[in-house]
């Protein structure tokens, strides 16, 4: 019988190129996004399955796993893709806006795993696959609630192995680097439009957003890319946790995990381009 995984967020970028993958894979693939009419991978056919699901929901989420269920038996694998940007000034984000990351980016894949982790364990085990950022490693100026968002889903990821080790359900984190070929930064600036820039921050804003479209010395990955990760990290057997994707997220790492704190900080300024002012006495 062919494996069956459970994506979430799979109207655009990682999403539907996992699913392609998958499919690809031989696998059975439950596609599912907030809108089912959004699909527009192709490859409809008896080894596919589109779900409505709102992450922040939970009925929504018991909904889809059990019509999962229903059509293919168990499941194997879960992916937890769908995520929410947001590029502002944390002065001025309202506190709303806040929660409503946490609530897409954090919350939403813990109440996939309630739901998951329990069906996992009675047909005999399986994977889950949280899809973090380079920002959960290395957080991003203006970007500080969705990486605080990531690191969180990192942290607490890591946390869970120790109590499902003897379960059989193993969990793996995907951490992408910068992908120019998705919507995801289009998305993020229309979220922000809604909130102003104070005008103390109004250069730095403006330096930050040309970055993101000006020529890198460093590769960026492709959403196919990270969904042949995603791929790899849903079928691996190994203890491995993390699966970076990107060359940039080599360089981010190393510096990270490798360097010394006064090193870090040094590229952490240069690469965000950040200018100490000095305190006044």
């Amino acid at each position: 019988m062919p494996k069956t995984v459970f994506i979430t967020g799979c109207s655009s970028g990682f999403g539907r190129a996992s699913v392609i993958r998958f499919l690809g894979g031989g696998w059975n693939v439950v596609a599912t996004m907030r809108d089912p009419a959004k699909w527009d991978g192709g490859q409809i056919g008896d080894r596919l399955m589109i779900l409505p699901l709102d992450v922040p929901k939970a009925e929504s989420i018991d909904a889809a796993f059990s019509a999962a269920i229903e059509r293919f038996g168990k499941i194997d694998a879960v992916v937890n893709n769908a995520g929410k940007g947001l590029f502002s000034v944390f002065e001025v984000t309202p506190q709303e806006t806040v929660q409503d990351v946490f609530e897409t980016n954090f919350f939403g894949p813990l109440k996939v795993m309630r739901a998951a982790i329990p069906r996992m364990r009675l047909s005999g085990g399986g994977t889950v696959v949280n899809i973090a950022s380079g920002s959960a490693i290395v957080a991003e100026p203006l970007m500080a609630t969705y990486s605080a968002s990531k690191a969180a889903l990192d942290s607490f990821t890591e946390a869970l192995t120790g109590e499902l080790a003897d379960q059989a359900i193993r969990l793996k984190i995907v951490i992408p680097g910068f992908v120019p070929g998705t919507n995801f930064l289009e998305r993020t600036r229309a979220a922000a439009e809604a909130i102003p820039v104070p005008k103390a921050y109004e250069d730095y804003v403006n330096a930050r957003l040309a970055s993101y479209t000006s020529a890198s010395p460093v590769a960026f990955a492709t959403d196919e890319e990270v969904a042949e990760v995603i791929f790899s990290a849903a079928g691996d057997a190994r203890d491995q946790l993390r699966w970076l994707v990107g060359p940039d997220m080599a360089e981010a790492s190393h510096l990270w995990w490798e360097t010394s704190e006064a090193e870090y900080a040094a590229w952490r300024r240069s690469h965000f381009g950040i200018a100490r002012r000095p305190f006044r006495s």
